[in-house]
């Protein structure tokens, strides 16, 4: 579903990234670990188009995508939720879910404006169809509250909700689990593996090691900037190199 090739980024002269490649299987759900400064956030950034990398290639399906923008990438199926919440805190939760489908709206300014019937015809379907997320996520009885007014654990469920909204065919995480307790943490399990299962392909940077090995067909490793080791979380668990570089001995 997803394959990077060769993935390189310099910032001057520092080598964020190097001759980084793997693939993620369609359907699975993928699971990029590695310290602080590995790398992990350049390559999300570089995989949604904010970076565009120095050297190296991304595929979706065997289509290069590497040089595309994030509203085109959106648009192919692929979309990202980032480490720190980013939601419209004056919109309600359900106008913020709406916005996630913007890629899939046809109407114009004119028809906007003027309120056609083509645009209250269209804006009553993405209502439905934001509904429908809410209720997939949990979110739906928080549809008319501000956004700015959810806590921190349900804003991270917005966010996915739209991206969601968005029908990817991949969705990137960006350390989801952050700023979660043990009650949210074990929900977004939950609704990872609904994620999978409605048919996603999921890759996610998590530093929640007991999450990782929870959810995951397979991980990945990072180590200052480069692949250290990727498997089965069994497998990486048990990586000598793993282990004395990031995961700890003992």
């Amino acid at each position: 579903m997803l394959r990077l090739n060769g993935i390189t980024k310099m910032f001057g002269g520092l080598t964020a990234l190097e001759d980084v490649s793997f693939s993620v299987k369609e359907g699975s759900i993928t699971g990029i670990i590695g310290p602080n400064g590995a790398g992990k956030t350049t390559l999300f950034n570089i995989v949604t188009g904010l970076y565009t990398q120095t050297a190296g290639e991304v595929y979706l399906n065997e289509k290069n995508i590497s040089f595309l923008n994030t509203e085109r990438l959106a648009k192919l199926g692929l979309v990202r939720t980032f480490q720190n919440v980013e939601l419209f805190g004056q919109m309600t939760v359900l106008e913020n879910v709406m916005v996630g489908l913007h890629t899939h709206s046809r109407s114009g300014i004119f028809s906007c404006a003027f309120k056609l019937p083509g645009h209250l015809k269209e804006e009553k379907v993405v209502r439905e169809k934001s509904m429908e997320w809410l209720k997939f996520t949990g979110m739906a009885d928080l549809a008319s509250m501000k956004a700015g007014n959810l806590s921190f654990g349900k804003g991270r469920l917005l966010e996915i909700s739209r991206a969601l909204a968005a029908l990817p065919r991949v969705i990137l995480m960006d350390e989801p689990a952050a700023g979660l307790n043990t009650r949210e943490t074990d929900e977004l399990a939950l609704l990872i593996h609904k994620i999978k299962d409605a048919g996603i392909t999921v890759t996610l940077v998590e530093h929640d090691m007991d999450l990782v090995m929870d959810i995951c067909d397979s991980v990945v490793v990072l180590n200052l900037g480069k692949k250290l080791a990727e498997g089965t979380p069994r497998q990486i668990q048990e990586n000598p190199e793993v282990i004395s570089a990031y995961l700890g001995e003992g």
